[in-house]
Formats: C-alpha cells, structure tokens, sequence
C-alpha cells in the first residue's frame, strides 16, 4: 500500500514567500529560519500543570517558577488564560521573571465563575502585572 501525503503540493511550497523578503533565495531564507529558531520566539502560552493534573488542580509556587525557567531563555511573552484556581499567581511570576504578560479571564456557563476572573483579572492589571488582558477569547456556544 502506498501513503501519500495529500496536503503536500510540490508547485505551491513557498508560493506565499514569492522570491522571498529581499529577493533571498531558499538557502537564505533557510538561514533566517534558523536563526530565528534559535533565537527568542515572541510568546508562548503558559500552563503551570504537570503530568496529570488538570485545571482546578493545585500547583505550587515552586511549579510555577520551575516552568517560567525552562522558559526564560526561549521567550517574551507569557500568555496566561485564567485568573482563578492559582492561576492569578502567575503573571505576578511571570513579571518577575522579566516576561510580558498576555493575561485572560477564562468565561464560560457559570456568571458567578465569570465574575470572578473578571474580577482578579482587573485586580492583576491595576497592580501592574498585566501588559494586555484578553477576555473571554475561548468562548462558544453550547
């Protein structure tokens, strides 16, 4: 039996590059690639879970701060989407740390749940913790 990979079209590879930025070639372009591999993406989502926990676990300071530095070398931006469940120590980590934090206030079914993020979300932002704040970008009808 043969595989194929169907997605791959050999007459569309860098067909939205054109000839490249500057007129580069491919090698070139492959060397900008790989810098910028290696060096800082712009942001990363954050998850300050292990193994198997899962939101609404507890996690400790130390978790948090072990993640952030396996981070640090790798990233600016810290995207955080919740503010409750511990979760609210994290831009406040972050910031220490020196990243920029992209902090959201996770909304679903329960108003009183909702209000809450709301709530430590602005708290986070007025103490300075927050660079950008996102609310509710996770939402969907039911």
């Amino acid at each position: 039996m043969k595989l194929m990979n169907m997605s791959y079209r050999e007459d569309k590879v860098l067909s939205l590059a054109g000839d490249g930025p500057a007129g580069l070639d491919r090698g070139e372009l492959q060397k900008q690639c790989a810098a910028l591999v290696n060096g800082k993406m712009h942001g990363q989502c954050f998850s300050p879970y292990e193994g198997d926990q899962q939101p609404g676990d507890t996690f400790t300071e130390a978790q948090v701060r072990r993640k952030l530095a396996l981070l640090q070398p790798h990233t600016e931006w810290i995207r955080i989407f919740s503010c409750t469940d511990g979760n609210d120590m994290v831009p406040q980590l972050a910031r220490e740390c020196g990243f920029k934090t992209l902090v959201g206030a996770w909304l679903g079914e329960e108003k009183d749940k909702n209000e809450e993020e709301m709530a430590r979300l602005i708290e986070l932002s007025q103490a300075g913790h927050v660079d950008v704040a996102a609310v509710g970008n996770e939402v969907r009808k039911f």
